[in-house]
C-alpha cells in the first residue's frame, strides 16, 4: 500500500529535503500508534519513500510505500486533517494526502536510487561505473529481497533465477550511472551511493512469484529502504 503526499512550500521556498529529515518526519507521524517503536526495531523496517518530484499538476509530491497496510493507514490517520507539516526546518502546506494500492506489473522503474553494498563491513557501496559487474549487482539484489521477504512472511521462499531479465539504467549528463546522495544525520554528512533505473523488467512473473514481487514493489529494492532508497514505481502499459 502507498501514501501520497502533495503540498506547496512555505515562505522559505522548496528544497529537496535531506533523507534523514524525511525519515524522522515519518517516524514522528507514527507516534501514539502500534508502529511508534519501528525506528528502534532491529534489521528491516519494511517501508521506503520516493524522492520528491512535481506531479502532472505541478504539485510537489512524494510517496511512502510498505507491504503493511496498517503502517500506511497509521500514517494516513495522523496526517489526515493537518494543514501543514514540518520536514527538517521546512514548513510545507498539505494539499492532498491519500492512500492507495498500485497493481503488480512486470515492468518497474525507480523513484529513488537503488543502493547495494559491495562490502558492508567496510561501508563500501557497489558502484556500477567502477565495479562493472552487473551479475554481482543482481545477485546482491536477489539475496537482499529474499531476506526481507522471508523476514516478513517467514515462509522460506527462494527465487531460483535473477530478479530481472532486462535492465536499463538512467544515465546522467556526465554519462555516469551512479548517484551520490548526501545524507545529514546529527549534523554529520555522509554519502550514500546508488543508481536509478529507467526499466527493471521480469518478462514473466510466475503465479508462485507474484506475492514476492508485490512485496518487493512495496518494501523497496536493495538496501537502506527506510532512508528513502530503492522506491519502485510500476510502469503503465
Amino acid at each position: 500500500m502507498r501514501l501520497g503526499l502533495s503540498f506547496e512550500p512555505g515562505n522559505d521556498g522548496f528544497h529537496q529535503p535531506n533523507k534523514h529529515a524525511v525519515q524522522g518526519f515519518i517516524y514522528s507521524m507514527l507516534r501514539d500508534t502500534k508502529y511508534e517503536e519501528r525506528h528502534d526495531e532491529p534489521h528491516f523496517k519494511f517501508f521506503t519513500f520516493s524522492d520528491f518530484f512535481r506531479d502532472r499538476r505541478g504539485r510537489i509530491t512524494f510517496m511512502v510505500s510498505s507491504p503493511e497496510k496498517g503502517f500506511i493507514s497509521a500514517l494516513y490517520h495522523n496526517l489526515k486533517g493537518r494543514d501543514h507539516i514540518y520536514i527538517g526546518k521546512h514548513q510545507l502546506k498539505i494539499i492532498e494526502a491519500k492512500k492507495f494500492n498500485v497493481p503488480l506489473r512486470n515492468r518497474l522503474q525507480t523513484g529513488s536510487p537503488v543502493v547495494v553494498y559491495r562490502n558492508s563491513k567496510k561501508n563500501e557501496y557497489f558502484k556500477l561505473h567502477a565495479h562493472l559487474d552487473l551479475r554481482f549487482f543482481l545477485e546482491r539484489l536477489r539475496e537482499n529481497a529474499e531476506k526481507k521477504y522471508n523476514a516478513f512472511y517467514d515462509d522460506g521462499f527462494i527465487l531460483d533465477r535473477p530478479l530481472f531479465d532486462k535492465l536499463i539504467p538512467k544515465v546522467r549528463k556526465n554519462d555516469k550511472i551512479d548517484v551520490y546522495v548526501k545524507v545529514v544525520k546529527g549534523g554529520v554528512s555522509f554519502p550514500v551511493i546508488g543508481s536509478n533505473w529507467e526499466l527493471l523488467e521480469r518478462e514473466h512473473i510466475k503465479a508462485s512469484e507474484r506475492k514476492f514481487y508485490r512485496f518487493l514493489m512495496e518494501a523497496g529494492l536493495g538496501e537502506k529502504n527506510s532512508l528513502g532508497f530503492g522506491f519502485l514505481n510500476p510502469i503503465r502499459r
